[in-house]
Parts: C-alpha cells; structure tokens; sequence
C-alpha cells in the first residue's frame, strides 16, 4: 500500500528532469497494459530513452525509465490512435501546468499531405482520473479514458468533444512566494502540495526550518526519498524528517523501485484474469462430475443384478404387467424375495428384455466409464497444475499458459484486426525457460509452466543430463546440464523443483532425479507430462535464501 500519490511539486521535479530527453523524436508507442503507455524516443544528444506513462488510480506517474516492459502483441484501439499520428513526429516542448498534476507534450508532425501541424498530448495524473488525452486545434483526437457527458457534465473527454483545461487552482507559488498564512494549511494555500508533502515541511518548520530553505532543497533535489509510515510507503523529493528514516534514490530509479513490481502484478492479474477464470471453470466442471462418474462406474458394476432380474421374469414366466412399478418375487437360488423395479407400459417379456438390455448397456458401460474417470482424474491434475503455475507467473509465464489453453480448445484466440497473408507462414512465438549457472560454472534450466517444461525437456535438454521434478506435485521441470553432478549441484537444483512446485511451503519434499534417457512421452497426454523409468529421490527443505543467492527471483 502507498500512504501518497504524486503531487505537483513531484511532478514539476520530473518535468524538469525530462528536459535532457527534449527534443525527442516518437519512434515507438506500446499500451503495455490497461492503464500504461510506453513511448521509445530517440535524442540526438542523449540518445535513445524510454518514457512510460501511467494512469493507474493508485501509482499514476511519468517518468524515464530504463526498465523492460512486456510489448503485448495485439494494440488496442487508443495505441493504435497514437501510432497513427505520434510514430516519427518530435516532442517540442514539456510544460507543466501552474505546479498542477498534468503537463503537455507539445508535438510537431507532419500529416498525410506533408503540411506541418501541431498537436498536444496532455498527461493528467490525478489519481482515479489519471488520463491521456491526444489534442488538435483544441479538439480531442481520442483519450486513454474516454468520460460521457453523463458522467462527467463539467467535463468531457469524448472523440470529436472540446478539449477543456482542469480547472485553475488559483493558489500560491511555493518557490516565490514567502508569505504564509498560519491560519491555513500549507495544502490549501499553496500550488503542487500534497496532505504529506503539508505535514512535512510543517514538521520541519516547527523544529527550525525556514519555508524557503526547504522549498530550496526541493528546488535543488533531484532524488526520491522513500520511508515507511505505518507500514505504509510515504515518498517525496526531499528525506522525510518525520519518519525514522528515509532512503534516497536518484528520482526516476526511485518510482520504479516503488511502483515495477506492484504494477507488473497488476499486468499479470490483467492477463491472467480470463487464464484464472477458464481454470476455475474447467476445474469446477471436471471436480463435479468426477462423483457422477465413479457412481455409474459403481452402478454399472452392479450390473449383474439386472441379469437376475431378467431371468426371474422368464423363469416365472410373468406376463400382465403393465400399470405395475413393481413386482415381487422369489430367488430360487437363495430364496430370497427380490423386488424387481418394472416398467409400467411393458408386459412381463419387455420387461424381462429391458433388464438384460440394461444388464448389457452397463456391462459394455464399465470400461468407458473406468477411461472417463481416469481422464477426469487427469483433467483434475492438469488444472490444479495450471492454478499452480498462475500463481507464480510473471507476464511471459502467463501469456504462455494462456496459449496453451487456446491450443486446448479451452479459451478462443482474439481474432487479429489485420488480415493475415495466408501464404506467409504465422511465426511460432519463442519459449523462454529460466537457466543460471552455479558457483560451478554447471548450468541448471527449469521452466514454469508446462509450454517451458515441454520445450525445456524435449527440445534442449541432452539424453545424459539429469532431470528432476518433485514427486507428487505440480510444478517445474529441472534439468542440470551435466552428467557428472556434485551433491551442491544436485541439492540447488532438487530446491529449485520443490520450490517451483505446490510443495514450495512444505519441509522434507520429495524430488526425484534421473537422466533424460530415462523420461518416456505419455501418448496423448497433457503438455509438461512425462513418465519415468528408473529415478532416484532427493528429499529437500525449499529454501528461498538458497534460491535469491543463486540470482533466482521468487516473488
């Protein structure tokens, strides 16, 4: 959780550090998630640089930054906009609003005649109602976060609608204005303060500090401060003085270390919601008929019952049994009386053949129903499998699995907005599995999900190097790319499959082990399923310690 979102006086520092990637020719644009654009500019002195621009509710900003962001392969309608009239056209000028929370990008272009023209890209990061929004001759081209006059009647963002300014604050310059009320709060007096931005230099103030001192530190900084307040991360341009302590970062470096991580979970989470949801649905469906199965296997193996009823019909020779439900009579092998379910419509002789019918149908019906339950069972496994690797998924692990299940049948692939050249062969998009190398200098190898375990074991792993897997659980394909191992080897990689497995948060996991040789294909069977021949086992405590010191992410 963020105790703050940014202010004006954060964003004025980030416009001001954006001057050295100005002027910038667009080449690239990329909406790498629902609320996330990603420019590639490229500057004559600097070089090129990255500008990503967010307007989640909760970690809205703009920066530069050097970080690697999923490019999703299929734009959506808003990057596609952009594209059009942005790719190859040069940011002029940066201008932040009167120290509010957005800013504009003045752009040169040239259109499709060739005659120059100018366009604005405002950046609005004012928490839920962070946008951005293309404009020309003062007439909105299209916007990330389209808002209906029902919506919103003092304003509306709608293709072919005026662009209307946010409204002026009216309030007070901090950096040249000196006078202070101290009837009112710092937030209310002043332009670009946030409520925290207010407490501190208020609590700076009470200790001794003049205004403008800090506001001259602000002035000067050009680093993030990031402390903890209650748990909660608190963060500004100057250290937080009234928090025990506060770590500094150059700016840009700052918002990422608060904002990748959190916001590549919301990527993964976007991606995976239908993955997650397919799953859910296939697991519900597959877990619910499992106990309809293995009734009618039940029922069906009491089959011979119908046969006895069968023969009791002819041995007694029943004949009027029509408008009867039932009928009692004497085994004359036990001597028992057995009660015989009829059917109301037919006499004794229909009735007679429809019990060995029935004798028959669920005689036949027991090896179909013991393939259904043993195909069920594994259709069980797969997508508990599946849950599995989900949860430990980071974007490219999801956008696999999510292939996977479209090559299943499971979920529909979104038809391209291009038409494709039939005769032009569709490029199979590459799997990435995970390979370290140890202390050793032995490479280890192991993949995520079952498109990487798949390719992992059966494309590049050689019949001699070891393979391992935990027993018993879903979860990664192992493979020390060596013959000869040592027991440090050995044991980092048996951590490596007991962690990336359901049993990550047991002790003492199982782990077997053996050469690739060994592994057979099952025919027709899920991706990432293999049956062993002779294997060892290994029983390890997951320790993540091991695996971060081994440059392994795990979170």
């Amino acid at each position: 959780m963020l105790a703050m979102a940014l202010d004006g006086i954060l964003l004025h520092k980030i416009v001001e550090n954006m001057a050295c990637a100005i002027p910038s020719r667009i080449q690239k644009i990329y909406q790498i998630s629902q609320n996330e654009v990603l420019f590639q500019l490229h500057n004559s002195t600097t070089g090129k640089s990255q500008l990503l621009v967010s307007c989640h509710s909760q970690y809205n900003r703009m920066l530069l930054t050097r970080r690697s962001y999923p490019t999703p392969n299929e734009p959506g309608n808003f990057v596609m906009v952009l594209r059009k009239y942005l790719e190859g056209a040069t940011i002029e000028s940066l201008e932040q609003i009167e120290l509010d929370r957005w800013c504009d990008f003045k752009i040169k272009r040239h259109n499709d005649l060739g005659d120059a023209e100018e366009l604005h890209l405002y950046v609005e990061l004012m928490g839920k109602y962070a946008n951005i929004i293309l404009v020309r001759d003062g007439i909105i081209i299209d916007a990330l976060k389209r808002i209906p006059p029902f919506e919103n009647n003092r304003r509306t963002i709608q293709v072919g609608a005026k662009f209307t300014p946010t409204p002026s604050q009216n309030k007070k310059d901090p950096f040249t204005c000196q006078y202070i009320d101290p009837d009112k709060n710092l937030t209310a007096q002043f332009a670009g303060f946030s409520p925290m931005l207010s407490n501190e230099v208020e609590y700076r103030m009470r200790h001794g500090q003049s205004f403008s001192s800090i506001m001259k530190e602000i002035e000067d900084s050009n680093e993030l401060f990031i402390a903890n307040n209650s748990n909660d991360a608190v963060f500004h341009c100057i250290a937080i003085t009234s928090c025990d302590k506060s770590i500094s970062y150059p700016l840009f470096e700052g918002f990422d270390i608060l904002y990748f991580h959190k916001e590549e979970k919301e990527r993964i989470k976007e991606i995976s919601g239908d993955i997650f949801h397919t799953v859910k649905k296939e697991l519900k469906h597959e877990t619910q008929k499992l106990p309809r199965l293995l009734k009618e296997y039940d029922d069906a193996l009491d089959c011979n019952k119908w046969n006895k009823y069968g023969e009791l019909l002819y041995a007694y020779n029943i004949q009027d049994t029509k408008g009867t439900k039932e009928i009692k009579l004497e085994d004359y092998e036990t001597g028992k009386e057995i009660t015989i379910p009829l059917d109301p419509k037919l006499d004794g002789k229909g009735n007679a053949k429809k019990c060995y019918q029935k004798y028959t149908k669920l005689k036949k019906g027991q090896k179909y129903l013991s393939e259904q339950i043993a195909l069920c069972k594994q259709e069980i496994e797969y997508f508990e499998g599946l849950l599995e690797q989900i949860e430990l998924a980071d974007f490219n692990t999801a956008s696999e699995v999510k292939e996977e299940l479209i090559k299943g049948g499971y979920m529909k692939e979104k038809r391209p907005q291009k038409k494709k050249n039939k005769n032009k062969k569709t490029k199979e998009k590459e799997i990435h599995f995970t390979t370290i190398e140890t202390k050793n200098g032995i490479q280890i190898s192991f993949g995520k999900n079952n498109l990487q375990n798949d390719e992992l074991t059966w494309h590049h792993a050689k019949k001699s190097e070891i393979w391992l897997h935990a027993k018993d659980y879903h979860g990664a394909h192992v493979v020390i790319h060596n013959s000869e191992i040592d027991e440090d080897t050995l044991r980092l990689a048996a951590n490596i499959a007991a962690y990336f497995s359901k049993g990550r948060d047991s002790s003492s996991v199982p782990v077997n082990y053996c050469p690739v040789k060994e592994l057979k294909k099952i025919p027709g069977a899920k991706p990432g399923m293999v049956q062993l021949g002779s294997y060892k086992t290994i029983y390890i405590d997951p320790s993540v310690d091991e695996l971060e010191a081994n440059h392994i992410k795990v979170d």
